[in-house]
């Protein structure tokens, strides 16, 4: 990848995280199906730790967008440790891998949602909010399964392409 100005830097992620407000916005229409899991794992493959800034501002749109309740603190820590992850697993090429861990990424939402409901109501409350959100987990888990499956390959070279 070619090295870009301070200025190209910004401007990308500026484009980055548009892109993922977008995405979420375009398909908020559908329960727990999202493309933003699909593009934070490509961002981090591609862009490794720049794409922490552009997290940052992709909650703070959010929470402009839908307020800053209770539910948005869990923004602030699990899309950056689903970019961690992801930069632990960086070397892997397989598109199977990252499905399985937007997959999971997905199934595990609701659990790491509930940590501030923890804090804020106790252990009954983190534990019913979880226990109420499951069913929207597995459909998130499948969805993030099936558009990473498909979508994976043609963005990864897409990406490729860009940077060369």
């Amino acid at each position: 990848m070619r090295e870009r100005s301070k200025a190209g830097d910004i401007a990308l992620m500026g484009m980055m995280a548009a892109t993922l407000e977008a995405a979420k916005f375009a398909l908020s229409f559908l329960p727990n199906v999202e493309l933003v899991t699909l593009l934070i794992i490509l961002y981090t493959l591609y862009f490794g730790k720049k794409v922490l800034p552009v997290i940052a501002v992709f909650v703070l749109l959010e929470g402009c967008r839908y307020g800053f309740g209770l539910w948005w603190v869990m923004y602030l820590y699990a899309w950056p440790l689903l970019a961690g992850v992801t930069y632990l697993l960086r070397r892997q090429r397989s598109a199977w891998v990252f499905s399985i861990l937007a997959g999971a990424f997905g199934l595990s939402f609701g659990a790491l949602c509930a940590i501030p409901y923890f804090f804020a109501g106790g252990p009954a409350a983190a534990f019913s909010w979880w226990v109420a959100g499951i069913p929207y987990d597995i459909i998130h888990c499948v969805s993030n399964f099936l558009l990473c499956r498909l979508l994976f390959v043609p963005l990864r070279n897409v990406m490729e392409k860009i940077g060369d």
